[in-house]
């Protein structure tokens, strides 16, 4: 931690890099965009097993209906984001790279697009587990962009303790704003939504944890707290890799996640801002998930802003609405440190999708780099917040020594934020080469 930090009371971890962060669109309120001709709904939009189609080719749906089930625990439902009827069920591109089964739909353009669809419920009447399955019927995820099924962190697993649940406001990605925005445009849905993680969690206190670049956000949620509430706000230093889950822990209440282990081994459950601020709105009406909020930005965008957009709306539809310039243009979904490259204009937009970057071709150029051999400056050993050592680690990748990679040095305690990747000046690719490590292991594994 700097002395600066220490000067001003600011709290956050060791390591970690400043970028650029680009946060033009902080100021812009979110708009609703025109629903699209056509939406593409991935069964597998959340880590789990994919949902189970329970409509057919040719049937009508309503906004809001349950259109494919949870096949299990580890999975949730989808509900649809539009009244239209089901064109087709087929394999369609995804912001995952690999083709996947998706359901069509055609969107009724003389729709009002009234949500038709839930089933209001009494919260305060809820027990503990009815609050789980209520929240796992809403199709939740989490919204930050790991899709992780948010009923499966609300049960605790056995022989754990916890006591406080983190509510993730950093946003620490450049460009990214949507965040920010529902802190400041919804903070009742979200102080509602802590109320239900915490019954759900059995937690006893609640931390929401905002960089400090976004004092107007810490301010409207603390105007909106009780006094004795157990919910409190905590501004922590802007740096990237904030927002992680292990160092988010770590600047809040100075707890270290074990390797290989989850927030609970320490007592602690973590949520997105978003994630609990969309459950706070739709568990009460016994709805489903079916929009979000994404930022669309980037050099290359016209209207840059955030936009609440339909799930399953095609890029190319934001793309038409927002406008952009140059011919060769680089899309990315979420933002630029950990986002996906997508290259498909029919790649819908996903429960995990928190934005869409668009770079032009000046942008790419910059970032068109050579590479150099690794000169052992160690600025990627000083970068990495997990405090491995990624320039070992690409040599051993270099090597093909994947499982020793695992086994001697803790690949897998990397969790590919891309700061080793950033600050190295041989523009080594070091996160691409690690993910195919860990991918080769899985493989192997299996």
């Amino acid at each position: 931690m700097g002395l600066l930090n220490l000067l001003f009371g600011l709290k956050s971890f060791t390591h970690g890099i400043h970028p650029p962060y680009h946060k033009d669109t902080a100021d812009k309120p979110i708009r609703r965009l025109p629903f699209p001709v056509e939406l593409v709904l991935p069964l597998d939009q959340h880590i789990g097993k994919p949902a189970i189609p329970m409509v057919r080719k040719g049937q009508e749906v309503v906004r809001g209906e349950l259109i494919a089930k949870a096949d299990g625990n580890f999975s949730v439902p989808i509900h649809a984001p539009a009244t239209g009827r089901v064109r087709v069920i087929e394999l369609m591109p995804t912001p995952k790279g690999p083709k996947s089964n998706a359901i069509v739909l055609d969107v009724y353009e003389g729709s009002t697009q009234e949500v038709l669809w839930g089933q209001p419920q009494e919260m305060s009447d809820l027990t503990q587990q009815e609050i789980i399955h209520a929240i796992q019927d809403s199709g939740m995820v989490g919204l930050g962009g790991a899709a992780f099924p948010s009923h499966i962190k609300m049960m605790i697993p056995e022989g754990k303790q916890v006591d406080t649940l983190i509510i993730n406001g950093c946003e620490c990605e450049p460009y990214l704003t949507c965040d920010h925005r529902i802190m400041l445009e919804y903070p009742k849905q979200l102080l509602r939504g802590i109320r239900y993680a915490m019954r759900a969690s059995g937690t006893s206190q609640a931390i929401i944890g905002i960089e400090d670049n976004k004092m107007d956000a810490v301010e409207v949620l603390r105007s909106h707290l009780s006094k004795g509430s157990p919910v409190r706000v905590e501004a922590v230093e802007t740096k990237y890799p904030q927002g992680s889950e292990k160092m988010l822990i770590k600047s809040l209440l100075d707890r270290e996640v074990p390797a290989g282990g989850l927030p609970a081994d320490v007592g602690v459950v973590v949520n997105n801002v978003g994630t609990l601020a969309s459950l706070g709105q739709l568990l009460p009406e016994g709805q489903g998930l079916i929009e979000r909020v994404i930022t669309v930005a980037g050099p290359g965008v016209v209207k840059p802003g955030n936009y609440m957009v339909p799930l399953g709306t095609p890029i190319s539809h934001i793309l038409q609405q927002a406008g952009y310039e140059g011919s060769r243009t680089e899309f990315i979904l979420g933002g630029p440190m950990m986002g996906p490259a997508v290259s498909a204009m029919d790649t819908p937009i996903t429960k995990g999708t928190s934005g869409l970057l668009v770079l032009n071709e000046p942008s790419i150029e910059e970032e068109s780099h050579r590479i150099w051999p690794c000169i052992r400056c160690a600025r990627c050993v000083y970068a990495c917040p997990m405090h491995l050592n990624p320039s070992i680690l690409g040599q051993m990748a270099a090597k093909r020594k994947y499982e020793e990679m695992a086994q001697e040095y803790h690949l897998n305690d990397c969790f590919e934020c891309g700061c080793c990747s950033y600050v190295c000046p041989s523009n080594i690719p070091l996160v691409q080469y690690f993910r195919i490590a860990k991918a080769i292991n899985r493989e192997q594994a299996v």
